[in-house]
């Protein structure tokens, strides 16, 4: 039970890796406050989550869009006050935005994609931080991707977004040093949910051929187990990632087991974050 007895709200929950990480979290103990959207979605993800949950585990829900400074404040107000201790904040809620070249794509849409990627996360992050620094502990998980360390042609809205809130996750993670405040960001790997059939719903004159392709690919084999992005978020709210913070982990490729063997390593090198590449880290000898 890594997280027995922990609060820890989960936006995006009703469905796909919010969802997964939502009940990994209850599995090990974790009193859950699960936000999204759609209320009837997210109260029919709290009847069948709450069947997993035991005796005096509290599934409690609260429909919010994370653009909205109103229902986030709410959506905290809940968690304070129902919760027996507020530990944790997982930012899932996030979208693709539209897809097709940066010129042609309505801007309206590419500006709410950013909205609730970023804006929801800071939005979040922004409410949790005043409580996690009065009690002096904290974690906070920011689910991040491919999009934060490669371009993704005619996806513009998301990769923008995406390498954003790594920089957000790096940035809280120096404002809060000293504080026991760890904050994190997330690649989960490829996953199979509702972003990849959209790819596929829009074909690649909108996606674009290789990303379309590696999408068709990707559902014929099945992705990466969101398992594995619940797993990794489990452990970075959990005990055993204390002191790991301001780093973009791959849940799929990053040894992070094995991270609390590297815990001053990791915390005096850049390891693990967006830097800027110069000519003599590619061996080229530029006067």
């Amino acid at each position: 039970m890594k997280l027995a007895g922990h609060g820890v709200v989960i936006t995006g929950a009703s469905q796909g890796l919010g969802r997964v990480i939502a009940e990994a979290c209850i599995r090990e103990g974790a009193h859950v406050v699960l936000c999204a959207r759609d209320r009837d979605l997210l109260e029919r993800t709290r009847v069948e989550l709450s069947l997993r949950a035991s005796a005096g585990q509290l599934i409690l829900t609260q429909s919010a869009d994370v653009r909205n400074r109103e229902d986030v404040r709410r959506l905290f107000e809940t968690a304070a006050s129902q919760l027996p201790h507020l530990d944790g904040l997982v930012n899932n809620a996030g979208v693709y935005g539209p897809m097709g070249l940066l010129e042609e794509v309505p801007i309206e849409e590419w500006w709410q994609a950013v909205e609730t990627n970023l804006l929801g996360a800071m939005l979040a992050c922004r409410e949790i931080l005043p409580i996690f620094r009065r009690q002096q502990h904290g974690k906070i998980v920011i689910l991040s991707g491919g999009g934060a360390t490669a371009p993704m042609p005619r996806i513009s809205s998301y990769a923008a977004s995406k390498a954003a809130l790594v920089r957000l996750a790096e940035t809280l993670a120096e404002e809060t040093r000293g504080a026991g405040i760890d904050v994190n960001a997330i690649a989960p790997g490829a996953l199979n949910t509702r972003l990849l059939d959209q790819i596929l719903a829009e074909g690649p004159e909108k996606a674009g051929v290789d990303f379309f392709e590696r999408a068709v690919r990707q559902k014929e084999q099945g992705g990466t187990p969101l398992s594995c992005g619940a797993d990794l978020a489990v452990f970075l709210l959990s005990a055993a990632s204390d002191g790991i913070t301001g780093k973009l982990i791959s849940a799929v490729w990053d040894p992070w087991t094995e991270f609390h063997e590297h815990l001053d390593d990791l915390n005096r090198t850049d390891v693990y974050t967006l830097r800027r590449i110069v000519p003599a880290d590619r061996g080229l000898k530029w006067e």
